[in-house]
């Protein structure tokens, strides 16, 4: 959309998931780190209905989902597993709105785009929806429905926010190379058609027509020139899966006018260089690029990784903090 590059992204926030389950914990530190960019946390500890895949489906309208042993499956009326689902969201959405009040600025929420949850939800004969094309719209179009409700009410709870969707697409490779795996595991589904996946990506991100969309996966080989004709405003990624190869794709994508979100902050424990060795890379890349340097702040979100739910409370506070300072040496000293 047109306005994004009017849109004021913050220089650093999170991916979304974190450790624990204190949704006020979380939704204090986040709004603690992230003073000009904060985020919904997402708290998959407490169970089934707060993962990414239960949380979203959650928010389906006229698609029902519960827990199985082999994963998340549709039915045909909300269970107590749905229920969870929207409790536990409730819940969040209340942290979020004590910590923000009087905030203005962005502020992202998370939810699973719609190729990842056609890979990760099964039909009732336990394949998964991406075997079902006819199954695929269906869920994409419960999605969207699903998400307009959504993010009115957060609009309702933080009135000062500028709201950024994050739809969270880590199967869209899989989905697009064939590799996502029947439930006997010894096939895999066909490779869907990029027109088709580009085309449903579109009429999801249009859901938020005010706002922009941002795409992220912290697999390997991440479509930009496909998430940007879809209508993308930024991609965010694993900056550290990233070769030369991709040079020529994220120079197009930044003189595009999208924004790269840049995990550049392990989401796992380890220690953590200093602020500027953790920017390095993206110096070195914008470099080779031959892109100005001056740009780096107005093109460049930093993150970790991917989602910190496997972090230690401990470590997830300090990665929070160290992709804020690795951001503010990167605006200092952009060369």
């Amino acid at each position: 959309m047109s306005e994004n590059s009017q849109f004021r992204f913050g220089a650093a926030t999170g991916v979304g998931s974190m450790p624990g389950g204190d949704a006020r914990e979380a939704a204090k530190t986040v709004t603690g780190t992230f003073e000009d960019f904060p985020f919904l946390p997402e708290l998959p500890a407490r169970g089934p209905g707060a993962d990414m895949i239960g949380r979203t489906a959650g928010l389906l309208v006229e698609l029902y989902a519960r827990v199985e042993p082999s994963g998340w499956r549709l039915g045909d009326w909300p269970g107590r597993d749905t229920r969870r689902a929207r409790s536990w969201l409730g819940e969040d959405l209340d942290a979020l709105e004590e910590f923000t009040q009087e905030y203005e600025g962005p502020l992202k929420l998370q939810a699973v785009g719609p190729w990842t949850l056609a890979a990760n939800l099964e039909l009732r004969n336990g394949e998964a929806v991406l075997s079902d094309a006819g199954a695929c719209r269906d869920l994409a179009a419960s999605l969207a429905e699903g998400l307009r409700p959504h993010l009115a009410e957060v609009r309702r709870r933080v009135p000062g926010a500028q709201l950024v969707l994050q739809l969270d697409e880590p199967s869209l490779t899989a989905v697009l190379r064939g590799r996502v795996r029947t439930a006997s595991g010894y096939r895999t589904h066909r490779a869907v058609d990029r027109q088709i996946v580009e085309q449903t990506l579109r009429d999801v991100v249009a859901v938020h027509a005010d706002g922009p969309v941002v795409v992220h996966s912290c697999a390997p080989d991440v479509p930009f020139a496909l998430l940007r004709r879809a209508g993308a405003a930024a991609v965010s990624f694993d900056f550290s899966l990233l070769t030369e190869r991709d040079d020529d794709v994220i120079g197009e994508a930044v003189e595009g006018g999208t924004r790269l979100f840049a995990g550049v902050v392990p989401g796992t424990e380890g220690p953590l260089s200093d602020p500027a060795g953790s920017v390095m890379g993206v110096r070195t890349m914008w470099r080779r690029l031959g892109l100005s340097p001056g740009l780096l702040a107005e093109a460049v979100t930093l993150t970790p990784a991917c989602g910190l739910a496997g972090a230690s409370p401990g470590y997830a506070r300090t990665a929070l903090a160290h992709c804020v300072r690795a951001a503010r040496s990167l605006a200092d000293n952009p060369e």
